[in-house]
């Protein structure tokens, strides 16, 4: 796939952005962009974790269904559920119906609950991963980064599920702890703003 896109108003994207027709809002409004909203965190960690073996347009065509089914990602209800809850949840043609996600969204609901208490929120935590000046890697080149490795070796230590390095990395791409948009991007320089005006929650905690 082309790194580039040219999208209908002549400007460039990255090339995945011009894949799918849905793909282009999704691209211009949230990928790359600085989130420190722990409920967004969580959601989207559950939902590259869904993505898993699949495509993002399969999840995203479903992200309204997935919120529905999970509360929101509101993980202190998600955190609540049980085996009446999960073959609930494998009776949803909405969502993707695999026991071992659907499982996995619901113990991560829990040890976010015990990341919160011992962090302070999860931005704090997963902010603590994003990659230094001296560690970044030309855009859209990477599929894991030492960073996503090491995040991922931290969460399955603690307790987390379907959480690999390039699940890791992926979220770590869409929530804007690493700007991986192409250089030609018009997108690029937008996230870079962004960034550059956002105060990483890892350095407010450790204030």
């Amino acid at each position: 796939m082309s790194k580039d896109f040219l999208a209908p108003d002549g400007q460039l994207r990255c090339g995945w952005a011009g894949s799918v027709p849905e793909f282009l809002p999704y691209h211009d409004h949230e990928w790359g962009y600085p989130v420190a909203d722990d409920q967004r965190l969580f959601e989207k960690i559950c939902l590259e974790s869904f993505q898993s073996g699949l495509s993002w347009r399969t999840i995203l065509a479903k992200r309204e269904n997935f919120r529905a089914a999970f509360a929101g990602f509101d993980w202190t209800r998600v955190a609540r559920f049980g085996p009446q809850d999960v073959d609930r949840l494998l009776q949803d043609a909405g969502i993707i119906r695999h026991r071992g996600k659907i499982e996995a969204v619901i113990n991560n609901a829990r040890r976010a609950e015990e990341m919160v208490v011992a962090e302070g929120s999860l931005a704090a935590f997963f902010w603590s991963y994003e990659p230094g000046p001296d560690d970044q890697v030309p855009p859209q080149t990477a599929s894991i980064t030492p960073q996503s490795i090491a995040l991922s070796k931290e969460l399955k230590k603690r307790g987390w599920k379907f959480v690999g390095p390039t699940t890791c990395f992926a979220f770590m791409q869409a929530m804007g702890l690493v700007n991986d948009h192409a250089t030609d991007c018009i997108c690029r320089q937008k996230a870079a703003k962004a960034r550059a005006a956002f105060t990483s929650p890892a350095v407010q905690q450790a204030g």
